[in-house]
């Protein structure tokens, strides 16, 4: 029996049990201005920052953040070091990464992945109702890359964040309850 739940080539069956407590934590996003990204993730998708890292000997810092409810807010270290270390034990954190200075120049941005050459692509995020959620979005002037009915495939958005990277906005049982996947 497969350890996967697809089949594709190059699947590794074997899992290395030295890799039996791996957690796959953080993807880093570089950002140029912290105020705009802290108030983007923090009201637009309602992220908490739970901890931010600064090193000053190399100007930058880092912003990490977290989907964090109430209930599981009660078991976040209030401790500096202790939410550190609670915070590299979490899944899928967004590490917000600020190297210090690039807020003060008008012709500064980063490349975004999805113009040419094409890289990194988007981040994602599941709510509840998609269509309910962009017209939020809307309501609070977030650019949209892709409303949910436009193109093909329907039922998803993206939208940009203030570096204009891609977030994609999906419904968890969209293609479901379409009759897809």
């Amino acid at each position: 029996m497969s350890r996967h739940f697809e089949n594709a080539p190059g699947l590794c069956e074997e899992a290395d049990p030295s890799t039996q407590d791996f957690v796959f934590n953080q993807t880093m996003l570089r950002i140029k201005d912290p105020q705009r990204s802290l108030d983007f993730y923090t009201r637009v998708l309602g992220m908490r920052l739970i901890r931010k890292l600064d090193f000053p000997e190399m100007e930058f810092s880092l912003y990490f953040l977290g989907m964090v409810d109430e209930k599981a807010a009660a078991d976040v270290p209030s401790n500096d070091p202790q939410r550190t270390t609670w915070v590299f034990r979490q899944q899928a954190m967004l590490e917000l990464t600020h190297n210090w200075g690039t807020e003060k120049d008008p012709d500064f941005a980063y490349h975004n992945g999805n113009d040419q050459p094409q890289g990194f692509g988007h981040i994602g995020f599941s709510v509840p109702d998609v269509y309910a959620a962009c017209a939020r979005f809307e309501s609070l002037g977030v650019e949209f890359v892709k409303r949910p009915d436009d193109g093909k495939m329907k039922g998803l958005a993206f939208i940009k964040d203030p570096d204009g990277y891609w977030i994609e906005i999906l419904q968890a049982n969209m293609m479901e309850s379409q009759g897809q996947g």
